[in-house]
């Protein structure tokens, strides 16, 4: 076992909340554990086929924190998955700055200045999260992660449970998933795609160009322009990922203008007056749905 201690400095006004609820969803906590009484996130991980635990304090100005590994993990890989942890790829100030005069979305971040985008600890599990929530709604969603982590992951020798890397997901057969309520499709899909990393036929290199990951993902039976956009936002951290195939933010485009929730194309074309930050806009229709409408 490792121990070793990092401290990455916060921007002024960060929002914990936006840490704790991403991280939080999961209530039953078998690869993440939140306290926010104690400003604490615990997270389960495979990096580099090792088992690591990621245990970050937020304060004011800083995140301390303490990564435990059960064997030599890579030391960039675990860097990037704390900064993914914090949100700290996007910055949302040039889009607040942009939108300030917007009808619509500048009462939004008036509102709520400061939203963070706060991603998984690694491309692979943002991308397999995408496929695994995909067509179904969130809480059940949730639940087949528990499932996937528990079936592909490994324990952390602290008892918290690791999301795994390609490898471990590569070697399941599909009976493995669909007797646990995977359905066929998605099932084949996610062990098609972890198989790809796992060859080598498929790269997640985060120094990548975002069209290029796109159409490499795209290439992929199985996987559509939701998911690539959804795993460019929560993997990559890429600041202009259209989402317009999403429920929630054509609902969010709906609710703003006071109108029917828009199909595919009008909410693109929506969203392109928002170019080169429409992952903020994604960020902010989608916080506007808990915001008061007035």
């Amino acid at each position: 076992m490792s121990v070793h201690r990092h401290t990455i400095a916060l921007p002024a006004g960060y929002r914990h909340a936006d840490a704790f609820t991403f991280h939080g969803r999961d209530a039953d906590a078998l690869a993440e554990r939140v306290e926010p009484d104690t400003g604490r996130i615990r997270k389960g991980v495979l990096l580099g086929g090792v088992p690591v635990m990621l245990d970050i304090t937020l304060h004011a100005d800083r995140a301390e924190c303490t990564v435990t590994s059960d064997g030599a993990a890579p030391g960039d890989a675990v860097h990037d998955a704390l900064v993914n942890m914090l949100g700290l790829r996007i910055d949302p100030a040039p889009f607040e700055a942009a939108v300030r005069d917007d009808p619509l979305l500048g009462p939004v971040v008036a509102r709520q200045p400061g939203l963070r985008v706060i991603q998984s600890a690694t491309v692979f599990e943002a991308l397999t999260w995408a496929i695994i929530g995909q067509q179904i709604n969130l809480s059940f969603a949730i639940a087949l992660r528990r499932t996937f982590i528990g079936v592909a992951g490994r324990a952390h020798s602290s008892g918290l449970w690791c999301y795994p890397e390609a490898a471990d997901v590569a070697r399941l057969g599909l009976e493995q998933l669909t007797s646990r309520k995977f359905s066929g499709a998605k099932a084949e899909t996610l062990l098609r795609f972890a198989r790809l990393v796992a060859e080598g036929a498929l790269s997640l290199d985060r120094a990548d160009d975002p069209a290029a990951v796109g159409e490499r993902l795209l290439a992929v039976k199985g996987i559509g322009p939701w998911t690539v956009n959804y795993g460019l936002l929560r993997g990559w951290g890429y600041a202009d990922c259209s989402l317009h195939g999403d429920v929630a933010v054509r609902n969010a485009i709906g609710r703003l203008r006071g109108t029917e929730r828009p199909g595919l194309r009008e909410a693109e074309a929506f969203l392109e007056a928002y170019r080169p930050h429409r992952t903020m806009a994604a960020a902010y229709l989608w916080a506007s749905l808990s915001q008061d409408a007035g």
